[in-house]
């Protein structure tokens, strides 16, 4: 486009000289026709970008690891004059997203719509948009831009996996203490009555109660009999090893990607494969109704207070969406931190890629307190790391501390399904 107009510019000025020098007719029109044509394609190029309107609508913000994630987009032209081109460049950081697009001769009232589908590769908080609008006249002297600012975000959750009836050893499984405590959940265990207010469902009313005092009363509940279940993610970025690489694999078949549910391999790191795990265990356990919390240190310290529900595995794992292993506490340190902000009865679900023998004494601490105490190893070793914490299952096992191995490549359900005490990293 540069030397487009470079060459016009110098027939104009040739054209200009010649008519001054010779007087002749023809370099006097030549100069003319240069003269309308950079005019011409200034107002063209400056009125290109008039009467578009744009929009962009996302299915949803919220995605996992291998969902599909599909977006809406539409250029309509308002005004009475086509667009001969129209180039729209999105400027979003969501990996594999390319939504961007060259539209050529949009009609007057003409709209044109295209649909992006992008596979989700990695965790995470991205950005959807801005976009760029770029067009200019027909000879390509000139060029425009206008930014539109509008912009989304959407929240990738980190890759779980399905996880069968859960094998704790007798005696370290997660309950047997009362917790004396009033909730919202309708329980098995009913601690009295209390007048109605606003908001409380009808299904609670005690029509004995109400009919006795003659003004509705509402049955209060108390918590299960079982214990909180915490999980505790270490993210000291000393222990970390392996490479942030993601790869897909599709069968051959007839059915568009999109429909098919992607067999996505975790990052060959074990960060990704502890924050894997410790989702995997929030989904397994928040779904058959146990109180879950959890504890991580990675750039911050960050906790989520026990709780129940949908809702709770939700805020869970958009913490563990953004979570990054680049703390600088040791895991012994965070335990010594922690141990007295967790209650007796408490189960402890501990996902850790270290393999400094320090912070076994700490964990054999918390459960002479009464804390249950079950440990996931992710094996940096097996990632290209230097440390190896293959030694520490067994060691675990021996002071009665349920470990289970998590090795690069390895299954964590069926890590999980292998008999106690055995590991899965040769």
């Amino acid at each position: 486009m540069r030397s487009r107009r470079l060459v016009v510019l110098f027939l104009l000025v040739a054209s200009l000289a010649g008519a001054l020098v010779t007087g002749r007719d023809l370099f006097f029109n030549l100069l003319y026709l240069w003269l309308a044509l950079v005019i011409l394609s200034g107002v063209w190029a400056w009125t290109s970008l008039g009467r578009l309107r744009v929009a962009r609508q996302t299915r949803t913000l919220r995605a996992q690891v291998g969902d599909a994630i599909e977006e809406r987009l539409a250029v309509r032209n308002l005004g009475g004059l086509p667009k001969l081109w129209l180039e729209v460049r999105d400027q979003s950081d969501l990996p594999g997203h390319h939504p961007s697009k060259v539209i050529v001769a949009l009609g007057s009232r003409q709209e044109r719509v295209w649909v992006v589908r992008t596979r989700a590769l990695q965790r995470g908080r991205y950005r959807l948009g801005p976009l760029a609008l770029a067009s200019g006249d027909p000879f390509g002297l000139f060029r425009v831009t206008r930014r539109i600012q509008s912009t989304n975000q959407v929240v990738i959750y980190p890759a779980t996996v399905t996880l069968p009836d859960f094998p704790l050893p007798v005696g370290t499984a997660p309950g047997g203490d009362a917790l004396r405590r009033r909730t919202h959940y309708v329980t098995p265990n009913a601690a009295g009555v209390r007048d109605y207010v606003p908001g409380d469902s009808y299904n609670r009313i005690h029509w004995r109660s109400t009919a006795r005092r003659d003004r509705l009363m509402v049955k209060e509940f108390e918590l299960d009999p079982l214990a909180d279940v915490w999980l505790f993610v270490d993210g000291d970025r000393a222990v970390q090893a392996g490479q942030a690489v993601v790869t897909l694999e599709y069968d051959e078949t007839d059915t568009p990607w999109y429909q098919r549910p992607a067999p996505v391999r975790l990052p060959p790191n074990t960060e990704e494969y502890a924050v894997s795990v410790a989702a995997s265990l929030a989904q397994h356990f928040l779904r058959r109704d146990r109180a879950v919390g959890m504890v991580a240190y990675g750039e911050t310290r960050e906790i989520t207070q026990p709780d129940r529900g949908e809702r709770q595995l939700t805020k869970i794992l958009e913490t563990l969406a953004v979570f990054r292993a680049s703390g600088r506490m040791r895991l012994r340190d965070q335990l010594a931190l922690e141990a007295d902000q967790l209650p007796r009865g408490a189960t402890v679900m501990l996902v850790t890629a270290s393999a400094d023998p320090a912070w076994v004494g700490y964990a054999a601490a918390l459960k002479r307190r009464g804390v249950n105490v079950v440990t996931f190893l992710v094996n940096a070793g097996t990632f290209g790391g230097k440390q190896n914490n293959a030694a520490l299952v067994n060691a675990l096992w021996g002071m009665g501390l349920p470990a289970y191995a998590i090795a690069n490549g390895v299954d964590f359900a069926a890590a999980v399904m292998t008999a106690p005490g055995r590991s899965l990293v040769n």
